[in-house]
């Protein structure tokens, strides 16, 4: 008798629920790495909270400029990347849902979810930039 290896339910539930414990594991670590080398760095200086700058930048430059700080070992930078790596966990859910979706051939469901990730990017882009 031949056994096939077939992609079930319980194998993308048990991938999903790896995906998001590892993936908040890792943007927590990467965040308080940051924080530590942040507070080595700037912990003895005083914090100015009189005035609030707003920070209005395109995604596209944030990411250039978090990936250029964190060459420079910058604390700040990588705790953007930890937070950033916390919104992509689940949106890398998604992902594997709508691939899931398309292997089970539920195309309602596909659709739901190129939905959802088509608003997930407007919104991603549209909140920077103004």
């Amino acid at each position: 008798m031949m056994q096939r290896n077939r992609f079930s339910d319980k194998t993308l539930q048990t991938i999903v629920g790896n995906l998001l414990r590892y993936g908040v594991w890792l943007a927590l670590s990467v965040g308080a790495v940051g924080g530590i080398i942040y507070l080595l760095r700037h912990g003895h200086e005083p914090a100015q909270y009189s005035s609030f700058i707003e920070n209005d930048r395109h995604i596209g430059q944030l990411i250039k400029e978090i990936i250029t700080g964190i060459k420079v070992g910058s604390g700040r930078a990588i705790i953007f990347s930890g937070i950033i790596l916390l919104f992509l966990t689940p949106a890398a859910r998604l992902v594997l849902s709508f691939f899931s979706f398309m292997i089970e051939k539920d195309y309602l469901y596909v659709t739901i979810t190129l939905i959802v990730m088509m608003i997930i990017g407007i919104s991603i882009s549209l909140g920077y930039g103004h």
